[in-house]
């Protein structure tokens, strides 16, 4: 299927994968440009601390390419951003695994610590449900693009339903407003 047929560019659910992309992508480009400013070198493991989270040149360099990924998917927008959230919030997840067991050891290029796996934890499930908001659910509504394609025959046209009556609430007398 391609999404772009199904999901309007003025759907309400594309701002929500540009706010999400544009705003996660804006805070790893602050954090990897102060690591860039502080002039830390590239290759340290042991690493400094920049806005809380250890860090060197290669960490900061990455920040800022996974920035850039994210902002473009911000301006792109629709679909394009939601799977571009969905891909690099499952890598930053995968990312604090593989660094949490890379801790205290040579191989830890990235100079990573405790903080920067929770924060890699933290960012990846945020960008991540950024990008499956409204596309990954048991309860989608049904005039969602997601839900249609998913149940075409039970798809029919889209008919508004009145709203019923507000119940009665003792004590009150007169017409509802």
């Amino acid at each position: 299927m391609d999404f772009r047929d199904e999901l309007p560019i003025d759907h309400r659910l594309a701002n929500v994968y540009r706010i999400g992309a544009g705003l996660c992508g804006m805070a790893l480009l602050v954090f990897g440009c102060l690591g860039l400013a502080d002039g830390l070198a590239y290759f340290g493991t042991q690493g400094e601390r920049v806005a809380g989270l250890s860090s060197n040149g290669l960490l900061s360099l990455v920040s800022i390419a996974t920035a850039a990924v994210l902002i473009a998917g911000a301006v792109i927008g629709g679909n394009t951003a939601s799977t571009i959230n969905i891909v690099v919030g499952t890598l930053f997840v995968l990312s604090g695994f593989v660094n949490l067991a890379l801790l205290d050891s040579g191989a830890n290029v990235l100079a990573f610590r405790i903080p920067n796996v929770l924060f890699s934890f933290v960012m990846g499930l945020v960008i991540a449900t950024f990008g499956m908001y409204g596309r990954v659910s048991s309860k989608l509504p049904h005039d969602n693009p997601y839900w249609r394609h998913r149940h075409p025959g039970a798809a029919g046209p889209l008919v508004a339903r009145p709203l019923p009556d507000p119940a009665p609430r003792p004590g009150i007398t007169g017409p509802a407003r």
